[in-house]
């Protein structure tokens, strides 16, 4: 069984550290997860006027995550929260109402910074959102990355310590994504999409 893994990547900067982090993971994952990035750049700011007629950027997102058996969520800390652009996503993706695309989902959070508590207060801001849309988060282990460009160079991990606690973070977003599917298969026909 292979799972297929949508991934938001959180910042929009080219030089995005996070970027850099999904990147390594993917490396890093066990050979059944195959990831696929949903992009985010070019989703206009969420209003309810739009409900009624998604443009075709939303329509899209929407569709990238109903592909999806998983989402992971690669995020920057943005002044302690999480980058407006990413919330945008996920507002766009659980709306209209009734239609939540994250709803029974499994998800996990993870996120680098250059500072020492590694986005921490980011991810706890992005899992409250993500109860509120009632995604199946995987809640431990926690991951916040100190990150360091010597370890990430060229979207590898150099350090032996770092690689194995993200391949140990992988393994267990993995059991968690068979575990959540078990219970509640993509085909349930009570699963909202």
């Amino acid at each position: 069984m292979t799972y297929q893994v949508g991934y938001f990547v959180g910042s929009l900067s080219s030089t995005s550290i996070n970027r850099t982090l999904s990147e390594a993971l993917i490396g890093l994952a066990p050979k059944d997860l195959e990831f696929s990035e949903i992009p985010i750049a070019d989703l206009p700011l969420y209003s309810p006027d739009f409900d009624a007629d998604y443009p075709p950027e939303a329509q899209a997102l929407k569709q990238a995550i109903g592909e999806s058996d998983a989402i992971l969520f690669v995020t920057p800390e943005y002044n302690r929260s999480i980058p407006g652009a990413l919330k945008n996503a996920i507002d766009w993706a659980s709306r209209p109402w009734g239609q939540n695309s994250f709803d029974h989902m499994p998800a996990g959070v993870i996120g680098a910074s250059v500072g020492q508590i590694g986005t921490a207060v980011a991810q706890q801001s992005l899992r409250a959102v993500l109860s509120f849309c009632n995604a199946r988060q995987m809640t431990a282990p926690e991951a916040y990355i100190h990150f360091k460009p010597e370890v990430f160079a060229g979207g590898e991990v150099s350090d032996e310590e770092t690689a194995e606690f993200l391949r140990s973070y992988l393994e267990e977003f993995r059991d968690h994504v068979e575990r959540v599917l078990t219970v509640l298969p993509r085909s349930d026909p009570d699963r909202h999409d």
